[in-house]
């Protein structure tokens, strides 16, 4: 099988690889395409690749190249994770948020809608793209903002588009951990959107240990999301938060951190991939090395500044490992194998969430089989969690319309409705601050 990889030269690509090189079944990738506009970067990509591969019988064939439809042609799977504006234009979303007072993380608030208006556009094109040249791929979305992303490529894909992230299955398989469970016979009650969902419960043959968790302050103070939330916050929702909602429920705090950091965390990541390219492509240095080097760092470091305002200390080392290429790998076999499997996925609603139309693509767990990914019916989410859902929901909605029309005063309405900005004067200057500083943007009028 093929599979090819946009953002080819990105700094998470050797997690997908080395994931593929674990995998000797019938049916698996044998052929792995790198696209990206950065030759640079994809040498020093591929350079760590190779490593990986030393000594590893049958591993995946790896080319790679700038011509995107060349690299889509004959595809079997797509594994987007582009970064359009670099991460350059990450920390330039985070300092034009913070010098409004707002939030610019890259996935939530101001700074998630300036990373959506600028990465739609591009997102249409390759999955129209997609759809000519490579009509019976399934595309795998990581780009974030996910959720966003996904639901306006699968109105050129449809179900053919699965977005994927792995704060879920880490949250998941925290939980299983603090309870002494196996995650992977653990049945995990989530549901929201991208960066927006919550726990409700957790099943390990058919009884639901949630409420356990719940009851007990010395096991909710045991993990991560018990000491960033507390335990009486959380208890007070019944249910255990995806990490992104401190961004939420403690915004004052998280902007506060942001505001006194000493440097943005996207400012933070240009400034360690930009060592981390340099020395990678140096043929006299191990890329390997220095891509594990920085990966570790690069983990520990994962969302500090809302630890620190929550008193929340280090990440655990079962956390450093990432997972998202785990789910990967996972939707992958079971597509193309049929073994049917069950994930946290980001696909279209149907009728899973009344609240929200079929298009609307949420974050659910899904069954999985040869013939893509399938919603599992949900109970209805309580009524604070449903009015952030509708709310945010609707934001996603203003940024696809004002990429696909270009209006400009539609760009302005998704700021001021985002709960997170909620000022239709900062979201004039929000829009005025990111059309100033990203050329992606020129295309609203």
């Amino acid at each position: 099988m093929k599979l090819t990889i946009l953002g080819g030269g990105g700094f998470r690509v050797p997690l997908v690889y080395g994931a593929l090189l674990t995998d000797r079944a019938e049916g698996r990738v044998t052929e792995v395409v790198l696209h990206d506009l950065d030759e640079r970067r994809l040498y020093a990509v591929t350079r760590v690749l190779a490593e990986q591969a030393a000594g590893v019988p049958d591993a995946p064939r790896v080319t790679a190249g700038t011509d995107l439809d060349e690299a889509l042609r004959g595809a079997d799977f797509v594994f987007s994770a582009i970064r359009v504006g670099g991460l350059a234009g990450r920390a330039d979303d985070e300092r034009v948020a913070l010098a409004q007072g707002v939030l610019g993380q890259e996935t939530v608030g101001a700074g998630g809608i300036a990373y959506g208006l600028r990465t739609v556009p591009v997102a249409v094109d390759i999955a129209r793209r997609v759809a000519r040249l490579a009509p019976d791929a399934w595309v795998i979305n990581f780009t974030n903002p996910a959720g966003l992303v996904t639901e306006a490529m699968s109105r050129h894909l449809g179900d053919r588009v699965i977005g994927i992230c792995d704060s879920p299955v880490g949250l998941g398989r925290r939980i299983a951990r603090v309870l002494g469970a196996d995650p992977g016979e653990a049945f995990i009650d989530y549901v929201g959107l991208n960066h927006l969902g919550w726990v409700r419960g957790l099943r390990v043959a058919g009884r639901d240990e949630l409420p356990r968790l719940l009851a007990d302050p010395a096991l909710l103070g045991s993990f991560e999301e018990g000491r960033l939330f507390g335990a009486d916050w959380l208890r007070s929702l019944g249910a255990i938060p995806n990490e992104y909602l401190h961004y939420y429920y403690f915004n004052r705090e998280t902007v506060r951190a942001y505001q006194e950091a000493e440097q943005t965390r996207g400012a933070f990541l240009r400034d360690q991939q930009a060592r981390f390219y340099a020395r990678a492509g140096d043929p006299d240095t191990s890329a390997l090395l220095a891509w594990d080097r920085a990966r570790a760092e690069r983990e520990a470091t994962y969302m500090a500044e809302n630890r620190e305002s929550a008193g929340a200390g280090e990440r655990e080392a079962d956390d450093l490992s990432g997972g998202y290429e785990k789910v990967a790998l996972a939707l992958m076999r079971a597509v193309a194998r049929d073994e049917r499997t069950t994930l946290i996925l980001n696909v279209r609603n149907r009728s899973t969430l009344s609240v929200l139309d079929a298009d609307a693509v949420i974050e659910v767990p899904c069954l999985i089989d040869a013939n893509g990914a399938h919603p599992l019916s949900v109970e209805p989410l309580p009524g604070h969690a449903t009015g952030l859902v509708c709310s945010v929901k609707a934001v996603e909605r203003e940024v696809l319309a004002a990429a696909e029309s270009g209006s400009r005063t539609t760009a302005v309405k998704a700021f001021a409705l985002h709960p997170l900005v909620d000022s239709v004067t900062v979201a004039r200057r929000l829009v005025e601050g990111y059309t100033a500083v990203h050329p992606g943007l020129a295309y609203l009028a």
